[in-house]
């Protein structure tokens, strides 16, 4: 804890430490939602979903990408959109499949 010496006194006054804005925000944060302990079994499981998602979207940009080189000006925006589309696809199913795995840890608790 720091100490300023008190001039109304002598010796020192001890002051509680300040917390920074990001400290304040995130006991704000825990008192509305707070943490879910995940066990090690569904921190794999997050991971494994992680891994399999980047790979489909790899796979998906490598495909769109030869088929943006092969493809005629007026295919390339469609092919471009179809890219947009399936890489929003695949993040909402990743969120969707981690929330199921969190869900389960807050309704075994």
């Amino acid at each position: 804890m720091p100490q300023f010496f008190s001039r109304l006194r002598v010796g020192f006054v001890s002051f509680p430490a300040v917390k920074s804005a990001y400290e304040l925000a995130m006991s704000r944060l825990e008192k509305t939602t707070p943490a879910i302990a995940l066990t090690e079994d569904q921190k794999a499981r997050l991971t494994k979903i992680d891994r399999e998602i980047d790979a489909m979207i790899a796979e998906k940009k490598i495909f769109l990408d030869n088929q943006l080189a092969k493809g005629a000006l007026h295919e390339q925006n469609e092919i471009r959109r179809q890219l947009a589309f399936e890489l929003a696809r695949l993040e909402e199913k990743r969120e969707r499949e981690k929330n199921k795995i969190r869900t389960e840890s807050s309704e075994a608790v």
